[in-house]
């Protein structure tokens, strides 16, 4: 009598052809349902594989899949380790990002061409921003030194309170005078860090416009 139709047949690739047909034999002669499922798959080692389940050990590998005649009919996917998934993952987020970058370069391209005939119109709407970022600019340090005066003045007036003061019996700062002098640091310290932020704000909009005139002469040819 015949074993049962759940068997593995392990061979090398000279004798796939003789097992195909020795699969279909078996099948045939057990019975097997016209929907019952032989699948073939390969090793580590190369070495081809077949049978009605995927025994454990090698679930994780790609198959195909035979009818009854051991003709190939479909093919499955191996399950897919943590590795295997964190490697996809991370070159999908590879691709997404290539393809985000060539996405926004285009758009970039196309408002260039746009927005713009000329060098020259491109030098001009720079030459504007930068003006205004340089107005701020001016702004901020007039605030700025008016600002320090005002320090300047009021820590004078505290050196006649103590602890400015170390005399013996000196009065102790007024509060109005102390409150006034931490508003003052404060709004210097507020407007050092809005001067420094539109400074750099001016160079990186010299150069952002630096590199539109760049490309916009590429696109135009020169």
């Amino acid at each position: 009598m015949y074993r049962s139709a759940i068997f593995d047949i392990t061979v090398n690739a000279r004798s796939v052809a003789s097992l195909i047909a020795t699969a279909g034999l078996v099948l045939a002669v057990t019975g097997t349902s016209a929907q019952q499922r032989l699948y073939r798959w390969v090793d580590n080692d190369g070495v081809v594989h077949y049978g009605d389940h995927i025994p454990p050990e090698f679930a994780d590998r790609d198959r195909d899949v035979l009818n009854d005649q051991a003709v190939t009919v479909g093919f499955e996917e191996g399950e897919v380790t943590e590795e295997e998934r964190s490697e996809l993952e991370r070159r999908q987020a590879e691709a997404d990002a290539e393809q985000l970058a060539r996405d926004t370069a285009a758009r970039r391209d196309r408002m260039l061409l746009e927005t713009y005939l000329s060098v020259a119109d491109i030098e001009d709407l720079r030459d504007r921003r930068l003006e205004l970022l340089g107005s701020q600019i001016k702004v901020t340090e007039l605030y700025l030194t008016n600002l320090r005066k005002r320090l300047v003045a009021l820590e004078d007036e505290g050196k006649a309170y103590a602890p400015r003061n170390d005399a013996e019996g000196a009065p102790a700062l007024p509060e109005n005078l102390a409150l006034e002098m931490s508003r003052v640091i404060a709004s210097i310290t507020l407007y050092e860090q809005t001067l420094e932020r539109t400074r750099r704000e001016q160079e990186e909009l010299r150069a952002a416009f630096d590199l539109d005139i760049v490309r916009f002469r590429e696109l135009k040819g020169g």
